[in-house]
């Protein structure tokens, strides 16, 4: 059955209606979910239509003509107060870049908020720990336990009692959270954390969104040999978001509006690499450490190209709080940027990244996985554990639950039987060990289903299941960061007065 706007139809379309809209190229080309108008605009005598569609991700939102929506289901806006909107909430953004920025914001998100892991505990002020006891499972493996780890996991129970947990099970399968996915879930294939759907959102509430950030404005973006179609709004300037394709240096990002001012900008551009410092390099892969002090206008421009496939919060221009970690990989023609994260110069929360990003070209390539190891190598030279600025986004999720997996795992598969007594460990050491903070650690075994109830003690059980899964995955992750290539000496900011 064909559903259609009736052209004949004397009904406007609003900004803010909704009704069901034709999805197209998907493998069920009959597929009308749910959508909202947020924009309308008439090309060439013919009315165009800019469509979210609900619960899903908004880099699936699309112009659409009106032949594919679905007119005997239009719902109308519901009439609302209106309430004021403060400065800082999210949609909210500087008219100009000498805006005052109040508070420490990083210049471009991590990620969008969304529902976070399984609970983290507040942990015990006690900072003994007993070893943990390995235990066997349906493949003689590990267990763990420890009278500080069992505070802290019945900590993470309802109405302070313990709860059961249900032993792992050969043949059962874990299901996950669901999300959208995308080319960054490229680490999502380790067989531990499932991938999360294709289609359903797990984001927040955008309601204070203005209707500007709420669509992409970019139609395309040129970045050496690659063309990017960008997911989400950026705030480049407006004169050139008409344009058809955006020209960006590959090596300085500077934006350009024409490939004539591209090349002309290249006989003058010096560049081969990201400014900074190369603090490691091995084959092909490098990593460049950026202050976003020192090189303002670099920084900037990186936060505007990420702004394009990050969404939910606002960049700010402001980019001398933080470090900018950029890898890249090398050719003939000079350094290529793959991706980047960044981090606070000081962190009051032991955060080790406030921003990361793969480019779309190199997802699903394992670099998603290479950025975060190398963020905790860097924690491990500056003898910190660390974290990701929380709420991540789905993506981030699957990509930082499968590193912690995959990181902590290893660990326990590498325990060794203490004069024939099942090998022990403590959530304390595996912190120590990885750098990776023991809320962490704590959720992703639990996410993982290893914790068990056993004979009054808390233990940890890897199934068969894990133990493949965690085999197969390894085989895939052929890029490792490599400690003996880091050249890198942490700065005490404290002791500067000014970055």
């Amino acid at each position: 059955m064909t559903k259609m706007a009736d052209s004949g139809s004397s009904v406007e379309i609003v900004e803010g209606c909704r009704l069901p809209v034709l999805r197209k190229n998907q493998e069920h080309e009959d597929e009308w979910p749910l959508a909202e108008i947020l924009s309308v605009k008439e090309v060439s005598g013919r009315k165009l239509y800019y469509v979210h569609y609900i619960d899903f991700n908004k880099r699936l939102d699309e112009w659409v003509t009106a032949d594919r929506l679905d007119m005997k289901k239009l719902q109308f806006p519901k009439k609302e107060a209106k309430t004021p909107t403060k400065n800082g909430l999210p949609g909210s953004r500087p008219s100009s870049p000498e805006r005052e920025v109040k508070r420490k914001v990083e210049p471009v998100p991590l990620v969008p908020q969304v529902p976070p892991a399984p609970p983290v505990p507040s942990l015990p002020t006690s900072t003994e720990a007993s070893p943990a006891a390995v235990f066997p499972a349906a493949r003689e493996t590990n267990v763990f336990k420890s009278r500080e780890d069992h505070e802290q996991i019945s900590s993470l129970t309802t109405n302070g009692t313990a709860r059961r947990l249900i032993p792992s099970q050969p043949g059962r399968k874990r299901k996950a959270n669901c999300g959208p996915t995308d080319e960054d879930s490229q680490d999502s294939s380790d067989g531990i954390p499932s991938a999360p759907r294709m289609t359903g959102s797990l984001v927040s509430d955008r309601s204070h969104d203005d209707i500007v950030t709420r669509m992409k404005n970019i139609e395309c973006i040129e970045l050496g040999r690659h063309r990017l179609k960008p997911w989400y709004f950026s705030p480049y300037p407006q004169e050139l978001t008409s344009l058809p394709i955006l020209y960006l240096c590959e090596f300085c990002l500077k934006y350009l509006k024409s490939l004539k001012c591209l090349q002309r900008h290249l006989t003058k551009c010096n560049l081969r690499h990201p400014p900074g410092n190369e603090i490691y390099r091995k084959g092909t892969i490098s990593f460049f450490e950026i202050d976003g002090r020192k090189n303002k206008n670099y920084s900037q421009n990186l936060c505007l190209l990420a702004k394009c496939f990050l969404d939910h919060k606002t960049l700010y221009y402001d980019t001398d709080p933080f470090l900018f970690y950029v890898m890249t990989e090398y050719d003939s023609k000079g350094f290529h940027i793959v991706g980047y994260f960044s981090k606070e110069k000081e962190s009051t929360e032991d955060y080790n990244v406030a921003c990361i990003l793969t480019l779309p070209p190199y997802q699903r390539r394992g670099y998603g996985k290479l950025l975060i190891e190398f963020s905790y190598e860097l924690s491990k030279v500056e003898g910190k554990t660390g974290t990701p600025e929380k709420p991540l986004s789905d993506l981030g999720l699957l990509s930082y639950r499968s590193y912690w997996s995959q990181t902590i795992l290893e660990i326990l598969m590498d325990l060794k039987p203490d004069n024939g007594e099942r090998p022990q460990i403590t959530i304390n050491e595996i912190s120590e060990i990885t750098s990776v903070k023991k809320e962490d650690v704590i959720s992703t075994l639990q996410y993982l289903n290893l914790i068990n109830y056993y004979k009054g003690q808390y233990i940890l059980t890897l199934s068969e299941d894990i133990v493949d899964g965690h085999e197969r995955a390894m085989q895939k992750r052929h890029t490792r960061i490599d400690p003996k290539c880091l050249h890198f000496t942490p700065k005490d900011w404290s002791k500067r007065g000014k970055w």
